[in-house]
């Protein structure tokens, strides 16, 4: 089961993982944009009815539940002064409590696996100092220390809980930042110039990432958070033209 499965990262881990045999269970909020054999299901991860019932649906119809891909969230921009209150609120409310909301209803079907992992969507934002994302880092932050404490929970009922940090990933919703600017060409090469690699990450490179840890192959791998950020976190490169 993915959230916010229908575009960019959530969509290329539904792919991969079906394309790997897995029967696959999309939740989000508009599920229309989810191709057969992707089952799609709407759900709303800010309500928790919502939620419940998708996963209900999801697990009638998969027969059980092996996988949980915690991915649906919202993006927020700006330094600690320019959002008000009911952003901090909305924006905690989609990234942290949606993902608290999904694993609270999967984890009784998560316990009849025999192999059960979460793979939770995290961010160089949680271990990187980002300009003007301060609101959407202290979310990645507890979804980083959220993971580690589900890890710990959950380790001797046989689920594992991981993340994956990505770096700036070339998805619709970055791409609408980009539209948004005054210069998107400019703003497209700083941002492929602050990871090492000197390119934005792939939707595909997280997915892959992402259906490494929900395997067989990562069975002792738990409380760990994969870095796919094109080195931006553990590299300081010298200017090119000081090498």
């Amino acid at each position: 089961m993915v959230t916010g499965g229908a575009s960019g990262i959530g969509r290329a881990t539904a792919d991969l993982l079906a394309a790997r045999g897995a029967r696959v269970a999309v939740l989000d909020l508009d599920p229309s944009r989810v191709p057969a054999p992707l089952l799609g299901l709407p759900a709303d991860v800010t309500d928790d009815a919502s939620v419940r019932a998708a996963v209900d649906r999801a697990t009638d119809a998969l027969g059980g539940l092996d996988i949980l891909v915690n991915n649906a969230g919202v993006g927020a921009r700006g330094s600690v002064e320019d959002n008000d209150d009911e952003e901090w609120r909305h924006v905690f409310d989609a990234n942290v409590l949606g993902m608290v909301r999904t694993a609270r209803a999967a984890l009784p079907h998560l316990r009849r696996s025999r192999h059960a992992a979460i793979v939770n969507t995290c961010s160089v934002a949680a271990t990187a100092g980002l300009p003007q994302r301060a609101l959407y880092s202290a979310t990645k932050g507890a979804v980083y220390s959220l993971t580690l404490a589900m890890a710990a929970d959950h380790v001797r009922e046989g689920i594992r809980v991981n993340c994956v940090n990505p770096g700036t990933v070339d998805t619709p919703w970055v791409g609408r930042l980009l539209d948004a600017a005054p210069d998107p060409t400019a703003e497209r090469g700083a941002l492929a110039a602050r990871q090492p690699t000197g390119r934005l990450v792939t939707p595909a490179e997280v997915a892959a990432a992402i259906a490494y840890l929900a395997g067989p192959h990562s069975g002792a791998t738990t409380g760990t958070a994969l870095a796919v950020d094109g080195g931006m976190q553990g590299l300081r490169l010298r200017p090119a033209a000081d090498r």
